[in-house]
C-alpha cells in the first residue's frame, strides 16, 4: 500500500510539472508574441476605429463591439516600434485587462499554441523586440523561433490604465 501511494504521488508531481498553457500568438514585425488565451475575448479584423483627439500616443481609437465602447491600443506604438501601414492582415485582439476590456492592434494573429509551462523561460536581460522587461512573463522556444510571452496585466502603467479606462 505504501508503494502504491508513492507511485501516485510521483504521477501527480509529473502531471503538475507539465502543466499546459494555450497562448494566442501574434506578430509585430519580425517578433512573435503570445498572450494567455484565458485573457482573450475575441479576435477581430481591423475596421471602424474612431480616432480620439488628445489621447495617449499609443491609443489608435475606439470601436463599438456589440454595444460596448472598446479602446484600441497599437502595440507597435506602445512598444515604440516603427509604424506599419494596414495591409489587411492587421487584427484586434480583444483582451480583459485590469478594470477594462481593451483591443490590442497587432500585425497579424498567427496561431493558438499549446505549450508546457516548462517551455517558458525567464526573459533574458536584453531583448531586441523593444519591449521593457516588466511586461514579459517569459520567452518560449518554438521550433527555431522565439515567442515572447506577455503579461497583459503589466503592459500599461497604472496612469495609462486610468487613461484607457476613461475612454471606455
Amino acid at each position: 500500500m505504501v508503494e502504491t501511494h508513492r507511485v501516485i504521488s510521483e504521477s501527480t508531481e509529473n502531471t503538475m510539472a507539465t502543466k499546459m498553457r494555450q497562448l494566442v500568438c501574434f506578430s509585430l514585425g519580425r517578433n512573435n508574441f503570445g498572450v494567455d488565451i484565458s485573457k482573450v475575448h475575441e479576435i477581430k479584423r481591423m475596421a471602424g476605429v474612431t480616432n480620439i483627439p488628445d489621447s495617449p500616443h499609443f491609443i489608435e481609437g475606439l470601436i463599438n463591439l456589440r454595444g460596448d465602447v472598446i479602446p484600441i491600443v497599437s502595440l507597435r506604438k506602445r512598444f515604440n516600434m516603427t509604424e506599419k501601414a494596414e495591409d489587411g492582415e492587421n487584427r484586434i485582439v480583444v483582451i480583459e485587462a485590469p478594470d477594462a476590456t481593451i483591443g490590442l492592434l497587432v500585425d497579424s494573429v498567427t496561431e493558438v499554441l499549446r505549450i508546457s509551462d516548462s517551455q517558458i523561460e525567464p526573459p533574458p536581460k536584453l531583448l531586441s523586440a523593444g519591449v521593457e522587461l516588466h511586461y514579459i512573463e517569459g520567452v518560449a522556444k518554438v521550433g527555431e523561433d522565439l515567442l515572447i510571452v506577455l503579461d497583459t496585466d503589466l503592459i500599461f502603467s497604472e496612469e495609462e490604465f486610468k487613461a484607457i479606462s476613461a475612454l471606455s
